[in-house]
């Protein structure tokens, strides 16, 4: 048995579609355990550049098959869409995607309810995605939703639908009723077309993975987001609706804690963060744009699902080992490790400074978290290309010293280091 995870250790956006791609050529399956349409892994192949927001970046490799596990919220429409792109572009979907008939529903009265509270926040909003996943787990934790097996029923889905969007005007009248605040028959009519689409792509994927383990076959579980976006251990109330970090690859699959081996956490070689919390080593000005690029390249830092541009900063190793051991990293992969290479000088946050007391694990509080500052080490930076650099015991003695603090502090061995978005930009072990 063989099952492996891929977790982001920041804040999202690590990169973990390339790392879910490049370990994807020796799986049989990949799953995503969670998260929903808010998601956005970027993966190039050959030039060509596939961005997937719900159909694991393992699609992508021939001859794997692709779950979407339970813990994920399915928007019916968006994965008709993304399925379309895939089916288009030569990627075959049917028999080799399965949906779990336990995935909860993303409507579109749960996208507008996710704006109207966004809305109503005000300056205080949390800056989500507006996907609608906040209201869609919500309605998860009320009973109160719909799940792919009720999708799967054609005679009865319409009736159930139609009840559930007949309720969610109701609540929404609370918000007021402007424009664009209640469904209308095309939403309906829609989502019902997309049901009529994704019924052969229902399953019990739970017996599936189960026999799939049974039969020695080797699972990739590919999580979504990052640990610190985690709604227990992540910057609180600035988070996600879901277990981002490995207890959520199990309950979102159904597979037992015992049957995964290794590990593979995914950090990117700065920090960034999209949307508003806080952010200790958050750059301005100048170095902040080194890092985020012009926005005129696909690895520029802006949202694959929003557009917006990241926030920008120094890597932030508090993050990293709080992360490391949330999620028993047994593996480490820096990403980006090129966007360093013009640095004369690169900062490593390795504690922070709260009031004169010196923090090396990550605080709960806000309140306690804002008045942080970073402890920084400075280290030099290697100020050329790694393009020619194949093995991480021939990277430059400055770039193998930043991966070696990388790895002391977060106690965790690195096992590549990537220098662009395509598979065959890899340094290894």
């Amino acid at each position: 048995m063989s099952i492996s995870a891929v977790m982001g250790m920041q804040w999202g956006d690590e990169g973990k579609g390339k790392i879910v791609d490049a370990l994807g050529e020796d799986a049989d399956i990949v799953v995503r355990c969670q998260g929903g349409g808010n998601a956005g892994h970027t993966v190039v192949v050959g030039g060509e550049i596939f961005k997937l927001h719900l159909i694991p970046s393992g699609i992508l490799r021939t001859q794997a098959v692709a779950v979407i596990g339970n813990g994920v919220v399915l928007d019916p429409v968006k994965a008709v869409e993304e399925i379309a792109m895939l089916e288009a572009r030569g990627i075959q979907t049917a028999g080799r995607l399965f949906i779990s008939d336990r995935a909860h529903l993303v409507l579109p009265f749960h996208k507008i309810w996710d704006g109207l509270r966004e809305a109503a926040r005000g300056k205080d909003n949390l800056g989500t995605t507006r996907q609608g996943i906040g209201p869609t787990y919500g309605d998860k934790a009320a009973r109160t939703g719909l799940r792919g097996h009720h999708l799967a029923d054609a005679g009865n889905f319409a009736k159930l639908v139609q009840a559930r969007f007949a309720a969610a005007d109701e609540i929404t009248a609370t918000y007021g009723d402007g424009v664009g605040t209640r469904t209308t028959a095309g939403d309906l009519e829609e989502v019902l077309q997309a049901a009529e689409k994704l019924r052969p792509y229902i399953a019990d994927t739970t017996v599936y993975l189960h026999h799939a383990v049974a039969n020695d076959k080797r699972i990739l579980l590919e999580g979504a987001q990052g640990s610190m976006l985690d709604i227990d251990f992540g910057t609180y109330p600035f988070v996600t609706s879901s277990n981002t970090t490995i207890g959520g690859c199990l309950t979102g699959t159904g597979l037992p804690p015992t049957s995964v081996r290794r590990v593979h956490g995914v950090l990117k070689a700065f920090t960034t963060r999209v949307g508003t919390g806080p952010f200790p080593t958050e750059l301005d000005g100048d170095l902040a744009l080194a890092l985020r690029g012009d926005g005129q390249h696909h690895w520029d830092e802006f949202g694959t699902t929003t557009g917006r541009p990241r926030r920008c900063g120094w890597l932030d190793l508090v993050v990293g080992r709080y992360a490391a051991r949330i999620n028993g990293a047994t593996d480490l992969h820096i990403t980006k490790l090129d966007i360093l290479s013009s640095f004369r000088e690169i900062n490593v946050c390795v504690a922070y400074d709260h009031h004169g007391e010196t923090l090396e694990s990550y605080p709960a509080a806000l309140e306690t978290l804002n008045e942080c500052r970073p402890v920084y080490r400075t280290l030099p930076g290697w100020n050329c290309e790694l393009g020619n650099v194949k093995k991480l015991s021939d990277l430059p003695t400055e770039a193998r010293q930043y991966l070696e603090l990388i790895a002391g502090e977060c106690g965790v061995k690195v096992t590549t280091a990537s220098y662009g978005p395509e598979r065959h930009q890899v340094i290894h072990a």
